[in-house]
């Protein structure tokens, strides 16, 4: 049983890592959209760790690499940030932006967050903005940011909040769900809403032994002028939605997108749709 339970793991994590490649172009063409609808978290992250000049910084499953970019101006040219991610494209996306915006002190590395593949105590901070609740072991992803971490390092990461404080997301996957009769995100793949609660949150990290760990909400509501920008960026950029919906012709994915408005129809304003969201974002640092 216990063979079987790791081979089944393993699986997940390739189904994983192959989903996040195959959505990443979707990433790179709304990488800008990415940065401007997280700035609330990165200000936080950043906020909460203090990336000082000189300094080491790391961002695991970085996607575009919005939170180390920015904290790339904090650290100056005598630190260093690096971006990672799981998927190689990802980090290529990330690495291309940095060399866009003339970041010489940011360079790229593919990292699984359960396994982190550098040395013990390589960094003063670690950033993960809405990537621990997409991993099968995140009790695991916790205990290598802390061994990653140098003494007094201080970490800070998101997640999303309660599914029913989010309906941006929850509705999408409501309809799929009621479409098809198959659940998203499927059976086994863990999804946005897996760390939804603080208190579970707040207990992996300290049983990962982090100090003064905190758990805080900010508000991350979903904002766009219209049903068809929310529902196609979404569709875009969400890894299991994404290849569900590629597969459907083009009448079945108007016809989903039309539930998916008419559900979402509470929250439109004369400007668009503002809708609620919400984040959880915990902090602390190695002893």
């Amino acid at each position: 049983m216990e063979a079987s339970t790791t081979l089944d793991q393993a699986d997940v994590r390739a189904q994983l890592h192959a989903m996040w490649d195959g959505v990443a172009p979707a990433w790179e063409a709304h990488a800008d959209f990415v940065d401007a609808r997280g700035l609330e978290i990165t200000t936080a992250l950043l906020a909460r760790t203090e990336p000082a000049p000189g300094e080491r910084v790391l961002e695991l499953a970085a996607g575009p690499g919005s939170v180390g970019l920015a904290a790339a101006r904090l650290v100056g040219g005598e630190g260093e940030v690096v971006v990672s991610d799981v998927s190689a494209r990802m980090t290529a996306i990330a690495a291309e932006r940095a060399r866009a915006r003339k970041l010489p002190n940011v360079r790229s590395e593919v990292l699984d967050l359960e396994q982190i593949a550098v040395a013990d105590a390589s960094f003063d901070v670690v950033v993960c903005r809405e990537g621990l609740m997409l991993v099968p072991d995140p009790a695991a992803a916790a205990r290598e940011i802390l061994r990653v971490l140098r003494p007094a390092g201080r970490f800070a990461l998101s997640v999303w909040g309660p599914r029913e404080r989010n309906p941006w997301l929850g509705v999408i996957f409501d309809t799929l769900t009621s479409a098809s009769g198959r659940p998203v995100p499927p059976p086994g793949i863990p999804g946005p809403f897996s760390l939804d609660d603080a208190g579970r949150l707040e207990g992996i990290l300290t049983g990962a032994g982090m100090a003064d760990v905190a758990v805080d909400e900010v508000p991350t509501p979903y904002r766009a002028p219209t049903v068809a920008e929310w529902w196609e960026r979404s569709a875009a950029l969400a890894g299991p939605m994404a290849k569900r919906l590629a597969v459907l012709p083009e009448f079945a994915r108007q016809n989903l997108m039309t539930k998916a408005g008419e559900a979402i129809a509470p929250y439109a304003t004369a400007d668009g749709l503002d809708i609620p969201g919400v984040s959880l974002v915990a902090s602390g640092r190695r002893p």
